[in-house]
């Protein structure tokens, strides 16, 4: 089984393109993802993982995510090679987007895109976007 669960911050706007035989939208950008743990006395190290994102999910991304956003990532991991001009051959490892969601909370969402305050945290068919929200002056009763 190939399967990523990723939440990072985007380092930079998704770059999208188009490819030359079918048109095709192709959006990548990179996330930086949080060690879960730090050495004592060190700061969190990050890893940044590279994403693409294809058709209709990559014109969500490239329309959508930009810069500094929090966003999760469920795909699967792909490697490929290719030589350049120079006869050196290269390797990627990147994650192939297959859902991809807005995970800012509300709060910080508020400044930013006014699509999450519009249709909920989520793109359309995926999961989340639950009506049920707690302000912080409302009393949990548990």
């Amino acid at each position: 089984m190939n399967k990523v669960i990723l939440m990072g911050r985007l380092t930079r706007d998704p770059e999208v393109r188009y490819t030359q035989t079918s048109n095709t939208v192709v959006a990548s950008f990179s996330l930086a993802v949080n060690r879960r743990f730090a050495k004592p006395g060190e700061e969190r190290q990050a890893d940044f993982i590279n994403i693409v994102a294809w058709s209709k999910l990559g014109e969500f991304c490239g329309k959508y995510f930009k810069k500094g956003q929090q966003v999760g990532i469920i795909g699967r991991i792909q490697t490929r090679t290719w030589d350049d001009d120079q006869g050196q051959k290269h390797y990627v490892t990147e994650v192939i987007a297959e859902e991809a969601y807005f995970a800012d909370s509300k709060r910080e969402s508020e400044a930013g895109s006014s699509f999450e305050n519009t249709f909920g945290n989520t793109m359309p068919g995926g999961m989340g976007g639950s009506d049920f929200e707690v302000s912080s002056s409302d009393d949990l009763p548990f």
